[in-house]
């Protein structure tokens, strides 16, 4: 049984959240006492990703959104899979390795307005409908080893899935998250956010972002950091010593690799290759009504700071000023960033 309560954001809260994210119309919830922010859609699936029947060898990638979930998924499936760079160019990491919570992004609404704006195609239709099917049905043919990408925080997963599964947390820095987090909003026409940086920055620090609020998603991950079953890393080092964290990612999974296929990998995964070689859901891009063609694109610079959005003055002060206040209420070691 889903032991929270989840209510629906309402008032001046809700009725903004709707104006800026015009993909949401359906609005936004907040679940138990943590308040995290998430489509009302949620609400018709919180019970079955919470009671999900795991098995052993399933292998799961745990992120706050825009935290380099995709780049982690590659890379272990990659190791898992005897660097299999042919399957891993054809066929989508989604497909691969999908989303665990996906079906609650997409409103009802939504889909059904893309599906009338490309004339109810058939093709479109099929894709739609697989868009729809929860990955908890998915899941029930899947063939093993199988895994899973969530942005659900511990807590609103199965109580049994450290004891159950390997599962790899990657944080990073909030600044470089909340950038990205923007641009994908922008990008993506199931979010589709209306207004511009500063505005986005105001909500991520009050916790109204999906998936929100950033601080406690970081903090129930760094506090599972010694449980055998559970790996937190954290982006900046990944980027920094690469080839050293695919050794440390390989003993995490019980794996081999020589020093050259860590090279090889290494190679593959930078960010660069990654960017060219990243085998997106194609079929789902080119759906009309999908993405905002004129928005930055889904890998964009994985770089570490540098971001323009905080050349304002009034913004980056606000912004350490966030940092500083709750970075104090925790034990969390960041990397330099």
């Amino acid at each position: 049984m889903f032991p929270y309560k989840i209510t629906n954001i309402e008032g001046n809260d809700g009725k903004e959240l709707v104006e800026l994210f015009k993909g949401q119309a359906a609005g936004f919830v907040q679940v138990g006492p943590k308040k995290w922010t998430l489509p009302a859609k949620y609400a018709e699936h919180a019970e079955k990703y919470y009671t999900f029947d795991l098995k052993q060898d399933d292998l799961w990638v745990m992120t706050h959104p825009r935290s380099g979930s995709n780049w982690m998924q590659e890379l272990l499936w990659l190791i898992n899979n005897k660097l299999d760079y042919e399957i891993s160019t054809k066929i989508p990491i989604n497909k691969r390795f999908p989303i665990f919570e996906s079906n609650m992004v997409l409103s009802d609404k939504h889909l059904e307005e893309i599906a009338e704006f490309n004339d109810n195609d058939a093709e479109v239709i099929k894709v739609l409908k697989n868009i729809e099917t929860p990955v908890y049905v998915s899941a029930q043919t899947m063939n093993s080893p199988r895994y899973f990408k969530t942005h659900l925080p511990p807590s609103l997963l199965p109580p049994n899935l450290l004891d159950t599964c390997k599962v790899v947390y990657l944080a990073r820095n909030p600044f470089d998250v909340a950038v990205s987090f923007y641009h994908i909003s922008k990008l993506i026409k199931a979010v589709d956010y209306q207004s511009d940086f500063e505005k986005y920055w105001e909500l991520f620090e009050k916790g109204l972002i999906i998936y929100s609020p950033y601080w406690e998603h970081i903090k129930e991950g760094w506090d599972n950091r010694n449980h055998p079953n559970f790996l937190f890393l954290f982006y900046e080092d990944l980027l920094r010593d690469l080839h050293g964290n695919i050794r440390k990612i390989c003993t995490f999974l019980n794996k081999q690799m020589t020093e050259d296929e860590i090279k090889s990998l290494g190679d593959y995964l930078h960010i660069d290759n990654f960017r060219k070689n990243y085998a997106s859901s194609k079929k789902v891009n080119e759906i009309k009504g999908m993405i905002n063609p004129e928005a930055q694109g889904f890998i964009r610079t994985g770089k570490v700071g540098g971001n323009e959005e905080f050349d304002d003055d009034k913004i980056k002060l606000r912004a350490e000023k966030w940092f500083k206040e709750n970075f104090a209420k925790t034990d969390i070691v960041f990397p330099e960033f």
